[in-house]
């Protein structure tokens, strides 16, 4: 379990990242590739990056693992591509011994540990040129085409958590970042594997979404001395509308999503759902329940039958929407 200990300061001092960041997007699109859950939401985006990635970024997938704990100088939290490069290769000269330990015990457990990992550690010139080409091609593959597409999942995410804030207060939108997600009095708690607990003691919270990451929260320093926690964006990457959005409904959303919401002003079951908009049983699952985290449908059930409704916070939202 997640366990993070807020003081009345630290509520106060919940803030959102301005935009999203390209190394830290590319690293987490990495390890959602090596992941399988949220099958009928990645599951194409999976096997079309499978067969698109370049083998120059084959050695990124030595570093950065299913569970998301990547080592930081990999991801560090700046905003230009080159500049972020460049602290990466001031950083590498620096990984202490027990993070390098870390890394190399993390790739054993997978196979023979490459030698360019340990040669980082050395500053050796050939291993730092195969990180940074393996950073390059996978970036020109996996982030530049569809930066735009980023953003605007990281901004549909941004607005609809400030409206909760605003309309219902910070407990509810953090709630509302993982399905697992609660609060036991001042501590924000999700229950999954692994257990971490920490105690921001007045240094805040930077909220930061992202398209591509789909298991707990994550956490992670900021460089302004606060606490950054990496979430699930409502909507994923492969659910980010083509093109500019129709509206701000899809542009959170995501069309397909957008319409499960909006056909829930009337109670429907999974299979009305699936009939009324042409999609599969497995993808209703999938759209309700990434709503039912954000509080924005219940579900119950009745016999056989799964009944989903739009809540009050649904229905604000279609109305804001319009």
């Amino acid at each position: 379990m997640l366990r993070v200990h807020f003081t009345a300061e630290d509520l106060l001092g919940v803030r959102f990242a301005p935009e999203p960041l390209p190394l830290v997007e590319l690293a987490l699109a990495v390890v959602a590739a090596q992941r399988t859950d949220a099958p009928e939401v990645f599951g194409r985006w999976r096997q079309r990056l499978g067969r698109e990635l370049p083998r120059a970024a084959l050695p990124l997938l030595e570093v950065l693992r299913p569970d998301g704990d990547n080592p930081a100088f990999v991801e560090p939290l700046v905003r230009d591509f080159e500049e972020a490069l460049d602290a990466v290769r001031l950083a590498v000269p620096l990984v202490d011994d027990a993070e390098l330990s870390r890394i190399l015990a993390r790739s054993r457990g997978r196979a023979a540990v490459a030698p360019w990992l340990r040669g980082l550690r050395d500053g050796d010139r050939e291993s730092w040129g195969l990180l940074e080409d393996a950073l390059r091609a996978a970036h020109e593959v996996v982030i530049a085409p569809h930066w735009a597409a980023i953003g605007q999942s990281f901004r549909a995410d941004v607005a609809w958590r400030a409206h909760l804030m605003a309309t219902h207060g910070i407990k509810a939108a953090l709630a509302s970042t993982h399905p697992a997600a609660a609060w036991s009095g001042t501590v924000f708690e999700v229950g999954r594997p692994p257990d971490f607990e920490i105690r921001l003691e007045g240094r805040g919270l930077t909220l930061m979404p992202s398209p591509f990451w789909t298991g707990r929260p994550l956490l992670a320093g900021h460089p302004d001395g606060s606490n950054l926690l990496i979430y699930p964006a409502m909507t994923p990457m492969p659910l980010v509308p083509p093109g500019r959005a129709q509206g701000s409904l899809d542009a959170l959303l995501g069309r397909t999503r957008a319409a499960v919401l909006s056909l829930l002003i009337q109670q429907r079951t999974t299979s009305e759902l699936a009939r009324d908009l042409h999609i599969s049983l497995p993808s209703v699952s999938e759209h309700t329940r990434t709503l039912r985290a954000a509080g924005l449908i219940t579900t119950r059930r009745d016999g056989k039958a799964v009944l989903h409704t739009a809540t009050g916070l649904g229905v604000d939202l279609l109305r804001s929407g319009g």
